[in-house]
């Protein structure tokens, strides 16, 4: 239980990294993972760090396409306003 509680607070930690720092821990946990050296129980816990990380830099992004505006024409092409950007 211990255990637990340590790697709760070990993720919780996430919600507070930038993107930028989130996908670098993520990139290297997905190295040491592909280079087959690390120990069976380690993986697993590492695995699960790196999905939380997964997630953290999932939300970061929809947050940033969520304020991202596009730019609005008229007629003739000239700039009107912006309105939200439909990503789907």
């Amino acid at each position: 239980m211990a255990q637990q509680n340590n790697q709760n607070d070990h993720n919780n930690d996430v919600a507070k990294l930038s993107f930028e720092r989130a996908i670098e821990e993520l990139e290297s946990i997905v190295k040491r993972l592909e280079d087959g050296k690390v120990p069976l129980e380690e993986s697993v816990t590492i695995y699960e760090r790196g999905e939380v990380l997964k997630r953290r830099c999932e939300d970061l992004l929809r947050q940033a396409e969520a304020r991202v505006q596009k730019i609005t024409l008229d007629a003739s092409g000239n700039p009107t306003g912006t309105e939200p950007l439909d990503v789907d």
